[in-house]
């Protein structure tokens, strides 16, 4: 029996073992087409596999382990999975790709065979849709099934371009890159002395550069990160696809639409890749949001609101400057109008922003704004951001036909004791905390049953992965430039309705 059902590629035969036979993976794979097998062979079919059933395990989690092997790069290599699960007997036919330990003892679960030049991949779990959602095991599977000869095995040369000081953006893409397989930070561009000696003291064999046209004839490096301000983006990003590199650019990616559809036309004619770095995509708390809405936790999702703010003097560097930020909403409204699109799957329709500029009057963003939009089956979704808010809103609050979660913000410090010094106590920004979820469902005849959800398990650097397996692997990007087009609409939409009094903008 033969299933389309797949992860990536519909030519994928997904066959189960009790149902599988000889005849039907041989025609799968004379068609070059793929074969992963559910569950451990038997039989004849355990004969043609060269894998067979060693034993059934129970419905329960397991541990997988993944073997040492070019598609486990960048993947966690011990893994917990929960279902029914046939251990194998790997002949010499095959391959051991992952093993489960039971009682201290290591044995074989996935295994792959190729038959001219086409994989046949045994995989001990029994139910696909488990395999598929699984963050590694699917992706590691899938990697088994399209098997790639020309995979290179020199990392990519990365550099950033705005190094800025020490603990900024530049220090955080190099250590990304540093502890990414696959990538390399090979240069830093910055129009300051001191902080390229920074840079050169925070990173071993890395060149510098004070103009980005010395770092473009640069043959070691193949991508650019670019993390300026955020007026700067557009053109910079401009001038390296057109000089041949892949392009990263920090969030947003630029000002304007009009910019944003000419990148993505750009990096399109040269075949290059152009991704944003929507970094808190995997920020804890949003990663334990996004796992509720997937799961149908909440029934369907039709109100979103977000926040993020407090009342305090806004800084005085750029980031409060529209004529370098583009505005306050540009800010952490990029980070929070992507979550918002990738909770939905889509950009709204409608966009209005009311704005106020009642306190601080030192720079020129304005102190409060309110994005609300609505999309065209009629959800909604609002974002705040606040310089004059004393009691801060919930970070999230998000409801669904079934039920509520809502998580809130904490102070965030740090007290310590040092010698010659006494008591001194840290204040750190309040959005860098990744906050709990609480979940109200309501049950039938029986009313409100609260939960609370803590944050998911800490990613590390998955920006950067994605960028890695994209690079070196033709895996999808996570981050794809039409969603950060779609971003950039909504915040230039809010933009020009918060400087119009609030009128509504449609996209």
């Amino acid at each position: 029996m033969v299933m389309n059902t797949t992860r990536s590629d519909e030519r994928i035969c997904v066959m189960h073992a009790e149902r599988a036979d000889v005849a039907a993976v041989r025609a799968a794979l004379d068609d070059a087409r793929p074969v992963l097998i559910l569950g451990g062979p038997t039989g004849e079919l355990a004969e043609f596999c060269g894998v067979g059933r060693e034993a059934a395990l129970p419905d329960t989690e397991w541990f997988v382990t993944l073997a040492d092997r070019d598609e486990a790069a960048r993947l966690d290599t011990e893994v917990p999975v929960r279902g029914a699960l046939d251990l194998l007997r790997v002949g010499d036919a095959a391959t051991v790709a992952a093993t489960t330990s039971v009682r201290f003892s290591h044995t074989p679960t996935i295994a792959v065979r190729e038959i001219d030049g086409v994989r046949l991949v045994v995989v001990g779990l029994h139910d696909a849709d488990v395999l598929w959602s699984h963050p590694t095991l699917g992706r590691y599977v899938d990697r088994l099934l399209h098997a790639r000869h020309d995979m290179r095995a020199t990392p990519y040369g990365v550099a950033v371009v705005g190094y800025g000081p020490f603990g900024g953006m530049g220090y955080l893409h190099g250590l990304a890159c540093t502890e990414t397989d696959g990538l390399r930070l090979a240069a830093a561009v910055d129009t300051s002395p001191d902080r390229l000696a920074a840079a050169q003291g925070d990173f071993d064999d890395l060149t510098v550069y004070g103009d980005v046209d010395y770092v473009l004839a640069d043959d070691d490096v193949e991508v650019v990160i670019i993390a300026t301000p955020p007026v700067l983006h557009a053109d910079l990003a401009r001038k390296c696809l057109d000089a041949g590199r892949h392009v990263i650019v920090e969030k947003p990616m630029c000002l304007h639409v009009a910019d944003a559809d000419d990148l993505i036309a750009r990096a399109a004619a040269a075949d290059r890749v152009l991704s944003v770095h929507q970094s808190r995509r995997w920020d804890t708390d949003y990663l334990a949001l996004q796992r509720l809405v997937a799961g149908g936790h909440l029934g369907e999702v039709f109100n979103i609101e977000t926040f993020v703010g407090g009342f305090d003097h806004p800084c005085r560097a750029w980031h409060s400057e529209e004529s370098v930020s583009g505005g306050a909403v540009y800010d952490w409204g990029s980070h929070h109008i992507d979550w918002i699109c990738q909770l939905y799957g889509a950009a709204p329709a409608r966009v209005s922003c009311v704005t106020h500029t009642r306190v601080w009057h030192d720079t020129t963003n304005v102190d409060q704004l309110g994005v609300h939009m609505v999309w065209a089956d009629g959800r909604e979704a609002t974002f705040r951001q606040s310089d004059l808010a004393g009691i801060r809103r919930p970070k999230f609050h998000v409801q669904g036909t079934e039920a509520t979660v809502e998580g809130h913000y904490r102070p965030l410090s740090a007290d310590r004791m040092e010698p010659g010094r006494g008591y001194l106590r840290g204040e750190h920004h309040h959005a860098e905390a990744p906050v709990e979820l609480e979940m109200a469902r309501y049950e039938s005849g029986y009313g409100l049953v609260r939960s609370t959800l803590p944050p998911a398990p800490h990613p590390g650097w998955g920006f950067h992965r994605n960028l890695a397996d994209h690079l070196l692997m033709g895996e999808d990007l996570a981050v794809r430039p039409e969603q950060s087009r779609d971003v950039v609409a909504v915040l230039e939409a809010a933009h020009m309705s918060g400087a119009d009094g609030g009128r509504t903008v449609e996209l």
